[in-house]
């Protein structure tokens, strides 16, 4: 049962189901952080004004926070890099079982008629 699992999950299709399920989930965290940190608090700026927030601190709290959003995109990359280096390792394992040593070749005509030769030459 465990080879069949094997197999199953050592196939293309659903390792590369697997890591476009986990790029998009780490993508979809990009854009919400862009969302919630970027743009939501730029376009609320006219809004924060209009309520008293006039000190640097404050607008910083309440305001545009990029490092959040740097945080998600570096996040992403790593995610990305760790699924490259994981696909690599997979691709070596699947080729060194494709590269099995084949059985070898058959001797050749002029080989076998040479070992014949040699054998009637012993007797």
């Amino acid at each position: 049962m465990f080879s069949k699992f094997k197999s199953f999950i050592m196939r293309g299709n659903v390792l590369d189901l697997a890591i476009g399920v986990i790029i998009g989930s780490a993508f979809g965290a990009i854009v919400t952080s862009l969302i919630d940190n970027i743009i939501t608090p730029i376009l609320l700026a006219p809004a924060l004004e209009k309520a008293g927030v006039s000190t640097i601190e404050e607008y910083q709290i309440n305001g545009v926070m990029i490092g959040k959003f740097v945080s998600s995109v570096i996040s992403f990359v790593v995610i990305a890099f760790v699924l490259f280096l994981i696909v690599q390792g997979m691709e070596k394992v699947m080729r060194k079982k494709e590269e099995a040593p084949a059985a070898p070749a058959p001797p050749s005509e002029e080989v076998v008629l040479l070992r014949e030769i040699r054998d009637a030459l012993k007797k």
